[in-house]
């Protein structure tokens, strides 16, 4: 999914009912604005390229 195509608004609104929590209307602003970035920067990361042969490794080593 692209940013462009990401509703954060609707997400919010779904998963907020979906779970019980109610977000307070002062709040909701910062709360999508904060999707709508983690979203951005997960794209970043999606959108890597790969090649077929990677595997992760099995011990991290900075």
């Amino acid at each position: 999914m692209s940013a462009d195509a990401f509703d954060a608004d609707a997400y919010v609104t779904a998963f907020a009912a979906l779970i019980g929590l109610e977000i307070a209307p002062e709040h909701r602003p910062g709360v999508v604005l904060n999707l709508t970035r983690i979203a951005a920067m997960a794209a970043l990361v999606m959108d890597f390229p790969l090649p077929d042969d990677s595997e992760p490794a099995p011990v991290y080593r900075p």
